[in-house]
């Protein structure tokens, strides 16, 4: 994201913008690879919710809510691109907030990988985990990807609360 400084992500993460809604998906392409039609649109403080259960030493994954989310609408999936969105608004929102802090260090993209659009960006992400006790790996050579090594053993159970 950019001019971070300039925005107000608590009013985006609490403006629901027409959600949550059902779109349905005519792409074969998109059916095939999401295994369904339904199309789910989950509102940005939904995401803040689930990210918010996830207790310290644990960890969940931008995938695994997407999941939970379209399962408990009867959604078949949720949209991937405004799911990203809504995580990195929901990490801004916390950072901007006095207390009530939302520990978004704790989800995780695809495989375990940080999240270089977080506050901070990596660093701060691994600072954070690596004191809750998970090991973090560098992957490649020149643009190097930070992951939770075994991430798996960690996931957290989602649910509502």
């Amino acid at each position: 994201m950019a001019n971070e400084d300039k925005k107000d992500f608590n009013a985006m993460l609490n403006n629901p913008k027409d959600m949550p809604k059902f779109q349905k998906v005519t792409d074969p392409g998109t059916i095939e690879k999401y295994g369904g039609d339904a199309m789910y649109f989950a509102p940005p403080a939904d995401y803040d919710q689930i990210m918010r259960q996830v207790p310290f030493g644990k960890v969940t994954t931008v995938g695994d809510i997407r999941e939970f989310l379209a399962k408990e609408s009867g959604g078949d999936f949720t949209e991937p691109i405004t799911a990203g969105i809504f995580v990195s608004i929901a990490a801004w929102a916390s950072e901007q907030r006095e207390t009530d802090k939302t520990p978004y260090w704790r989800t995780l993209k695809a495989g375990g990988e940080l999240n270089p659009k977080y506050p901070g960006g990596v660093e701060a992400q691994k600072e954070k985990l690596e004191a809750e006790g998970h090991t973090i790996t560098a992957r490649g050579r020149k643009n190097l990807r930070y992951y939770v090594r075994d991430y798996e053993d960690a996931l957290f159970p989602l649910k509502w609360e």
